[in-house]
């Protein structure tokens, strides 16, 4: 099977942290063909060392990689079409679809979302004006949804991680940290976050914590001490490196898509910052997920506090007791059930692979 999958860089890394996961995966995993498509291969170099961002065509990885210019390059289409995020591929491609003896199955890759109408959705058709088919494809919790992006053998590495301290601590220097016997905590968030709360909180704690920041990451948190807090700045990491950072954390704050899913690979406790959309639409997105995710109550508080349903003072207050000893070691053992829960589901990639197998045979 030979693939193209499209992707626009809107926000940062998000959106081709997705896409270079997917086509990673159905390369190793599933033998398909893969060519990305991405708009701004300056932006992808920072995740990729390996990519030149000058450079028309290229092959990393395995996977061909095409800068999308406009007007695009002149390439047939391949059997599976999958543009990331309705991001559209370029008309004259498009027109190419048409008059392919045999058409593409072309799918458009959802945001992900735990809300209930995903699984009445996904997988819908979608008749183009061009008279081909398009179909939705949605991420989601449920069986009954796209499922998440899971590589093989993640769980097993990332329990082999956490199981090993000489591995743990060795994993941590490499990233600059020096190990020490406390509450590891990372953030990656937008800049809307009341990081500071966060920092204050942990100052005052009782148990000493190492705050792990993002790079380009509230950058008013200097690294140092403070109090019971000390706060490390981190170098940006490639998205294995980002994978096993979550791993070695005890509670890990992060924000949009591709963070979100690979926290809860990490089996620890969350939280989610989601990103603003217009009418406060994310919100609902939140408490569809928090509906689903089974954290105890101080969990999901502080999930909605952090995304602004309270003031600083009662963000200050519902970190408090999400940390406290009894509820902490209760959302603890959530966190690893609901991860293990999502790991018994097929991922995003075998499904996708065995939709677009039925598309095609059901095609003459």
């Amino acid at each position: 099977m030979h693939a193209d999958l499209f992707c626009r860089i809107i926000d940062n890394y998000g959106d081709i942290g997705v896409c270079w996961r997917l086509a990673r995966q159905m390369a190793a995993e599933h033998g398909w063909a893969m060519r990305l498509w991405v708009d701004d291969l300056a932006v992808f170099a920072r995740l990729e060392p390996r990519l030149d961002p000058g450079a028309a065509r290229q092959a990393v990885g395995g996977i061909e990689v095409v800068h999308w210019t406009q007007p695009a390059p002149d390439l047939a289409p391949a059997d599976v079409v999958i543009e990331a995020f309705a991001c559209d591929p370029p008309p004259a491609y498009v027109h190419r679809m048409q008059d392919s003896l045999r058409r593409p199955a072309w799918i458009n890759l959802e945001y992900l979302s735990a809300e209930p109408w995903i699984d009445n959705c996904h997988a819908l058709p979608s008749p183009q004006p061009s008279g081909l088919v398009k179909y939705f494809f949605f991420p989601g919790f449920t069986e009954g949804s796209g499922g998440l992006i899971r590589e093989r053998g993640l769980t097993a590495a990332r329990d082999a991680l956490q199981a090993g301290p000489a591995a743990r601590a060795a994993w941590l220097r490499e990233t600059g940290i020096e190990p020490r016997d406390d509450r590891l905590v990372t953030l990656f968030c937008y800049p809307d976050a009341s990081a500071s709360v966060l920092a204050d909180v942990l100052a005052q704690d009782e148990r000493p914590s190492t705050l792990a920041v993002a790079h380009g990451v509230a950058p008013y948190l200097r690294a140092g001490e403070r109090g019971a807090l000390r706060i490390a700045r981190l170098p940006f990491l490639s998205q294995p490196g980002y994978d096993r950072l979550l791993w070695c954390a005890d509670l890990n704050f992060v924000r949009g898509e591709d963070s979100f899913v690979r926290a809860q690979w990490a089996a620890r406790p969350m939280v989610w910052h989601i990103y603003p959309q217009a009418q406060a639409a994310h919100i609902d997105k939140l408490h569809a997920w928090l509906a689903r995710e089974p954290a105890p109550l101080a969990g999901r508080e502080l999930n909605a506090a952090w995304n602004g349903e309270t003031g600083r003072d009662g963000l200050a207050q519902r970190l408090r007791a999400a940390l406290a000893p009894a509820a902490w070691q209760d959302w603890r053992r959530h966190a690893r059930a609901w991860s293990d829960r999502l790991a018994a589901q097929d991922d995003l990639a075998a499904r996708l692979a065995a939709f677009c197998r039925t598309l095609r045979e059901s095609r003459p």
